[in-house]
């Protein structure tokens, strides 16, 4: 099993920046991908970044310019640097850990809220 913590969300203003971590912890296989996605009231859950154990990153459309995602591998741990917030931001943000090899899990953090607002 492996735990993910998320931190680091919060309200902020249009144009502001926010950083979030995520710590995975527990038995963590060899070869894993890890990610961060994001689902606003009433919509679907959608990709904002992922992030290889080398650090290659793939950014959605709408944040690429705007978030940058980083990790350590040596820590498990990823983060999220956003910045020129805007308001179709606000969403629950999620840490997400994919295995690539078995027993191919998939786990999710608890999510942390992220408001962007005047």
């Amino acid at each position: 099993q492996v735990q993910l913590v998320e931190s680091g969300g919060g309200l902020v203003q249009p144009g502001e920046s926010l950083r979030l971590s995520c710590a995975a912890s527990g038995t963590i296989v060899s070869t894993y991908i890890m990610g961060w996605y994001r689902q606003a009231p009433g919509k679907q859950r959608e990709l904002v970044v992922t992030i290889t154990k080398g650090g290659t990153t793939n950014y959605a459309d709408s944040v690429k310019g705007r978030f940058t995602g980083s990790g350590d591998s040596a820590k498990n741990t990823v983060y999220l640097q956003m910045g020129s917030l805007k308001p179709e931001d606000t969403a629950v943000y999620y840490c997400n850990l994919r295995e690539l090899v078995y027993p191919w899990y998939n786990y999710w953090g608890q999510g942390t809220q992220v408001t962007v607002s005047s």
